[in-house]
């Protein structure tokens, strides 16, 4: 017979997506390359005496500081995943980047918005040559810097289940890889900065070759207008996860299905939401007259994706059953 010690029955919360540590290290090298490319446009734009190079560059120079907080908040996280002053690890941690960064992303959208309407009231001369190169070489990087995140940002689904506890308040553990919102969040920053690049080269070749200077602001605005719908759709999804907001209807009636699939089993309080990449935590209060051990209601969720940590309170009802169930008689009560 297995005597349990007290390390048997505790657990770590460690809830950083599986993947994490590569994402990291592609959102360095993309840091790297941002930067460089700013500092060349900036560069360039002070050489050419270009205000559109310059603009473009101090826009870069935004993403990069939003990357940087990408790149900040995977290492804080990491650092401190053990902190027990963190009831929940720091799965959450990215989450907080991501929703960050979508905060840059919206002012990035306005100061897009205002010096395109500044343009269009008091046009600036442009040297044309010299800012749709350096306009392609910011596309490039762009582009490249979004395959890098692209590349480590595939979804894949594997659920694995451990630390099996026998008490009413039970604990379920494993991992599951999800969309991760900070790498999301950086890697809209650059698909951004690639759009613009791309107006901003369709632009400047109109006013070069056909004079439509008026191209070059009203790029802007369409510019900002879609970075603007990108943002309020980064803004909802982590917002929803930094308020602990409850995962989709789907999901929660899944769970509840499962349990009151069980003998008479009665879901009477059920609380669903995200702790991390991939990771859902649940805490689940049934009713029932035929009470069986917590491991097995986990055994009822085990197949549900990225559920991570279980809390399962069985309440047993007392009077008369309302719902007979074959054998029941013979399971015996918790507690």
């Amino acid at each position: 017979m297995h005597i349990h010690s007290l390390d048997d029955w505790r657990h770590d919360h460690l809830f950083a997506g599986a993947d994490e540590a590569r994402n990291e290290k592609r959102t360095f090298w993309v840091v790297v390359l941002t930067a460089a490319t700013m500092g060349v446009e900036i560069g360039a734009g002070m050489l050419f005496n270009s205000m559109a190079l310059l603009a473009d560059g101090w826009h870069m120079a935004s993403h990069a500081a939003a990357l940087g907080i990408t790149l900040f908040t995977y290492w804080y996280a990491r650092r401190h995943a053990r902190d027990a002053r963190y009831t929940f690890g720091t799965g959450k941690v990215g989450v907080l980047g991501g929703y960050t960064s979508g905060l840059v992303l919206a002012m990035v959208a306005l100061l897009m918005v205002w010096e395109s309407v500044h343009r269009f009231l008091e046009p600036v001369a442009i040297r044309f040559p010299e800012a749709i190169s350096v306009a392609v070489l910011g596309l490039v990087v762009n582009l490249l810097s979004a395959w890098l995140l692209h590349a480590g940002g595939h979804d894949h689904h594997h659920d694995h289940h451990h630390h099996d506890h026998d008490h009413d308040h039970d604990h379920d553990h494993g991992h599951s890889h999800a969309k991760d919102l900070n790498l999301n969040a950086a890697f809209l920053h650059v698909v951004a900065d690639a759009m613009t690049s791309v107006l901003a080269i369709a632009a400047l070749i109109a006013g070069w070759v056909w004079g439509w200077v008026w191209m070059d602001p009203l790029m802007g605005i369409v510019g900002a207008l879609v970075i603007a719908r990108w943002t309020h759709g980064l803004l909802r999804d982590t917002g929803r996860v930094l308020l602990d907001g409850a995962v989709d209807r789907d999901t929660r009636e899944h769970i509840r299905g499962l349990i009151e699939a069980d003998a008479d089993n009665r879901v009477v309080d059920l609380h669903v939401w995200r702790v991390g990449t991939g990771h859902l935590s649940a805490i689940v209060t049934l009713v029932t007259h035929y009470p069986r051990p917590p491991d097995a209601y986990k055994a009822l969720l085990a197949g549900v994706p990225g559920l991570t940590h279980v809390t399962v309170e069985v309440q047993s009802c007392g009077s008369e059953p309302c719902l007979p169930v074959d054998g029941a008689k013979d399971v015996g009560a918790v507690g």
